[in-house]
């Protein structure tokens, strides 16, 4: 019973892959190119899923397209450039660093640089604070305030 709970919940967990029989290709090595490059390409509407996992309908329009291109002939870097030349790098869950994607690749770094220098900054000014310094009669009454606290 359990096996059965643990098998259905494994087969519950795994996404759910959108390409419809209708999209597939009826030559299975096509097919399979098809699949393995629609796993470098994301859905622009749904951002993080690839092509593949999503069911909006631009996802359906590129899964087509994909296998028109590979279907007339194309080499998997021609299909794969074919698509990013008229959707833009955006649809390439892995874009080329270059000056455009430059902020993409770099972004978090530098996020993480000005936090770094932030916590510095803040502690430099939390240890390097002004000092007190108080007249020996103003110590002495402090000290008297600190005693009768504690008892």
């Amino acid at each position: 019973m359990r096996l059965r709970f643990a098998l259905a919940l494994v087969l519950l967990t795994t996404p759910a892959l959108a390409v419809l029989p209708s999209e597939q290709l009826s030559d299975p090595k096509l097919e399979a190119r098809a699949r393995a490059i629609s796993t470098q390409l994301r859905c622009v509407v749904c951002q993080n899923q690839t092509i593949d996992d999503s069911d909006a309908d631009l996802a359906h329009d590129l899964r087509v397209l994909l296998r028109q291109r590979l279907k007339a002939g194309d080499t998997d870097q021609q299909a794969i450039a074919f698509i990013a030349a008229r959707y833009g790098d955006y649809v390439l869950l892995k874009p080329p660093f270059d000056r455009e994607t430059l902020l993409l690749w770099l972004g978090p770094l530098l996020v993480l640089l000005a936090g770094g220098v932030g916590v510095g900054l803040y502690l430099k000014r939390r240890q390097g604070g002004a000092r007190v310094t108080f007249t020996p009669d103003e110590q002495a009454r402090l000290e008297k305030l600190l005693k009768e606290d504690v008892a």
